[in-house]
């Protein structure tokens, strides 16, 4: 058995601690994971990096398929006026136009954390999240998370759509810098030790690289990326 970070629980070898901000951050908004328990089984998941960076009343993680679920905070987070939903539906507003209109508002920023078909099922199964505001990032930033192929280009990690939003909410990049670091370091230490950078799906298919055939699945993905980055 090797020995395990007992923070971040990674293998002591490849821990990335050292790179978590110190203290944690603490900014005026929160953000909210609802993490699909499938979630819990990856070996490379971003949201415990999240966790260590920000202060623990600042990063809140429920599990769950649906939602509110069996926990009575919850549900008062998910009614609540300063809420705000990251989902790119049609009705998804820029986060940027969200950021322009007060400097002194604190939001809870909820992230559902999953694939985006285990992701999509659990906005379907929540119809609490229905009424919540929504919106969405829209940025050209390609993920740092190069050891994990992406479905489309675009697509960014929990720990990366979080570190977005919170540099735009609170206006100050070093959001987005600080909380990052952990994810380059794992990634860094992966490459260097035989992981290959991967290229998102669309990407290969766009490039005839792909070598699979295309499902129902992935091509539905595919079309709401492109229709989320075109709104």
């Amino acid at each position: 058995m090797r020995d395990v970070c007992p923070q971040c629980y990674r293998p002591t070898t490849v821990c990335y601690c050292s790179s978590i901000p110190n203290p944690p951050l603490c900014p005026k908004s929160r953000v909210i994971i609802l993490q699909h328990p499938a979630e819990e089984k990856r070996c490379l998941r971003t949201a415990t990096m999240l966790q260590l960076g920000l202060q623990a009343d600042r990063c809140l993680v429920f599990k769950g398929k649906r939602f509110p679920g069996r926990w009575p905070e919850l549900n008062v987070i998910l009614s609540a006026p300063n809420t705000l939903l990251l989902y790119p539906s049609p009705a998804a507003v820029d986060i940027r136009e969200i950021s322009r209109r007060s400097d002194s508002i604190s939001y809870n920023i909820v992230i559902i954390d999953g694939t985006w078909p285990q992701a999509k099922a659990i906005y379907t199964g929540s119809p609490i999240l229905h009424d919540i505001k929504q919106v969405k990032l829209l940025i050209s930033d390609t993920s740092n998370y190069i050891i994990r192929t992406q479905p489309a280009d675009g697509c960014l990690s929990t720990l990366e759509t979080a570190a977005q939003t919170l540099s735009i909410l609170e206006k100050d990049e070093m959001y987005k810098e600080k909380l990052l670091q952990p994810l380059k370091m794992m990634c860094d230490f992966q490459l260097q030790n035989g992981a290959v950078s991967h290229q998102s799906k669309e990407f290969r298919i766009k490039n005839n690289s792909y070598p699979k055939l295309i499902g129902k699945r992935l091509n539905r993905v595919l079309k709401d990326a492109e229709h989320m980055r075109n709104s």
